[in-house]
């Protein structure tokens, strides 16, 4: 188990021994409605805190434990083969960007949302990227490839998405993690481009500037100017 992984894994598992000590765990009240993803929060009161709280809570043991078992699997090898510190900054990324899609989708809904699904499936997204060859045996059992796993699990958040009436999952922040993961690795969402915008603007507004100082130059005095007392 890599750092960071095993840090996010500590963290998961103390904020859940709480609530679930605290008899907060399947309700929480005021906790999960404050701490937890409530889109209509995040617009109308700016709860902006909630797109990264919402990533520490979740409803239960398998909840917690399936989560907490994909990262493990799949996100070790991505922290030894990236970095602590570049796995950890894309695992934030893919599940902020998973809860502002959340919150776009449905801006007024009063239901929380909980979990870090939109981080593990961009984690996931990520590792199928990588090692796309690689097999992984669904229930211990079938070896299917890592490529084909991400392509169907995308598939089916994205058909869950279209029809999730009555469903307590949040299909859209699962394929919320994968799209924000994939413009992420393809480098659509760095801050390099927006970098390079604001220094050229900045550039040709010196230079504007230094245009208008030589314009308003004044003239030369002649020798036949005078003054006027």
């Amino acid at each position: 188990m890599t750092q960071m992984v095993k840090y996010l894994i500590i963290a998961n598992g103390v904020v859940f021994l709480w609530l679930f000590l605290a008899g907060l765990v399947g309700g929480g009240g005021g906790i999960i409605r404050i701490f937890g993803l409530t889109p209509i929060l995040v617009v109308t009161q700016l709860y902006l805190w909630q797109l990264v709280t919402c990533l520490f809570l979740h409803g239960g043991f398998f909840h917690v434990l399936v989560n907490m078992f994909f990262l493990w699997m799949f996100g070790s090898d991505l922290e030894s083969r990236w970095g602590s510190r570049p796995f950890l900054k894309y695992y934030f990324v893919t599940g902020i960007g998973a809860g502002i899609l959340s919150v776009l989708v449905e801006p007024f809904s009063p239901i929380p949302t909980i979990g870090a699904s939109g981080a593990v499936y961009g984690v996931l997204l990520a590792y199928g990227l990588t090692y796309p060859n690689r097999y992984v045996y669904v229930y211990f059992l079938v070896p299917v490839r890592v490529k084909y796993l991400v392509a169907g699990l995308a598939l089916l958040s994205f058909v869950m998405t279209l029809d999730s009436q009555g469903s307590t999952i949040s299909h859209i922040a699962h394929l919320g993690g994968m799209v924000i993961g994939y413009l992420y690795l393809k480098g659509w969402l760095s801050w390099m481009p927006i970098k390079r915008i604001y220094h050229t603007w900045k550039m040709k507004k010196l230079r504007n500037r230094f245009r208008v100082y030589e314009q308003k130059r004044k003239k030369p005095r002649n020798h036949d100017d005078f003054w006027i007392n």
